[in-house]
């Protein structure tokens, strides 16, 4: 089925009967305000269904089945959330000028500040934060734990830090703990790290996997005494979707003049659920990112909260901003061609490219 407008009707015909295919292609319907689904035959209606009532139909047995295999809650959940006429889907609501690019002033020079892209065992997302820094004008290394362990590469060479996704240790320990655990319980890597984080010049990014391990170094981060841990989705399986999020006003070099917006963004994660070590570290961290749903509204309700974290809580940064952690993947969809969905126009670099060319202005 192919829907074309109607200015071109007439020329996507003459196409097929220039291809031989006359009797193969057919005028069959047209779209309608109603969100309904109708077919006719000789005039009279022979289904005349609204879109809501057929999706829930078609999703039922799905939904039967996650009922008995996941959380029953999230999937009932899920399931209502096909009844909703009135949900008005995806959206990009931007508080910047997406097309700026803020790091040019810093980056006419040529000079191209060096960032550890770092990985461990079981880490899978380098090349993608790798790209997203090159984009933004920095030289990416990518840096594997062993260099760091072995004395091979110190980071004591780098302004910025990018810890990737992908499952360490394939999160035999917990996400991110066997990660976190070969640096804490590791002289030499636990001085690099703290040496690191100590400098008044230096940066870091933790997403998702990276996010988990570095929330357990929070000993060593100024500044992030109060970030949580993250714990197993409450839909007890793997998230990986396309939900909405917002900015919100922080510290955050990376979110620089960026609050207030709420735009998509991929998740892809099995254990993403915040959880404080100490409740009272809810009032004290500092909250850069949540997910909201597609009224651009902080949510609990699974699938717009993928994780089950209290009002959506998903980013988190430091009181001065240097060091943020979070379990979605900006670097994943810095280009406009990797969204899924994105509004008519969007082309270049996405709204999320802005996070690391701030990062690129912070530098200099």
């Amino acid at each position: 089925m192919l829907q074309v407008r109607r200015a071109d009707t007439q020329s996507v015909m003459q196409a097929f009967i220039d291809a031989d295919l006359r009797g193969e292609c057919h005028l069959i319907g047209h779209p309608n305000t109603l969100d309904r689904i109708r077919m006719l035959r000789a005039g009279s209606p022979v289904l005349d269904e609204s879109r809501t009532d057929l999706q829930s139909a078609w999703a039922r047995t799905s939904y039967e089945i996650a009922r008995l295999r996941d959380n029953p809650a999230c999937a009932a959940q899920e399931f209502a959330a096909h009844a909703d006429a009135s949900d008005p889907g995806l959206s990009c609501t931007l508080s910047f000028n997406a097309t700026e690019d803020v790091a040019a002033p810093y980056s006419v020079h040529g000079t191209r500040p060096r960032v550890a892209v770092l990985r461990e065992q079981g880490v899978n997302g380098q090349v993608e934060m790798a790209a997203a820094f090159d984009a933004a004008g920095f030289a990416p290394v990518d840096v594997h734990m062993s260099d760091i362990v072995s004395g091979r590469v110190s980071l004591a060479e780098f302004k910025g830090l990018a810890a990737c996704g992908g499952f360490s240790y394939g999160d035999v320990l917990g996400a991110g703990g066997g990660w976190a655990k070969s640096i804490l319980f590791n002289p030499r890597a636990r001085d690099q790290f703290a040496a690191f984080f100590q400098r008044a010049d230096s940066f870091a990014l933790g997403v998702c996997n990276g996010c988990q391990m570095m929330s357990q170094l929070h000993d060593l981060i100024p500044g992030a005494e109060a970030w949580p841990r993250f714990e197993r989705n409450l839909s007890e399986q793997f998230e990986a979707r396309f939900v909405m999020a917002e900015v919100l006003a922080s510290p955050s070099l990376f979110f620089d003049g960026m609050a207030g917006s709420k735009l998509p963004i991929v998740v892809s994660h099995g254990e993403g659920r915040v959880l404080f070590r100490d409740p009272a570290h809810a009032d004290l961290a500092r909250l850069a990112l949540r997910y909201v749903d597609n009224r651009g509204l902080p949510t609990d309700l699974y699938p717009a909260n993928p994780n089950g974290s209290p009002a959506g809580a998903t980013g988190f940064t430091t009181a001065d901003g240097r060091f943020t952690i979070l379990m979605p993947h900006p670097e994943r969809i810095f280009r406009s061609a990797q969204l899924s969905w994105r509004p008519i126009g969007m082309a270049g670099a996405s709204p999320w490219m802005r996070m690391f060319l701030n990062a690129r202005k912070w530098v200099d």
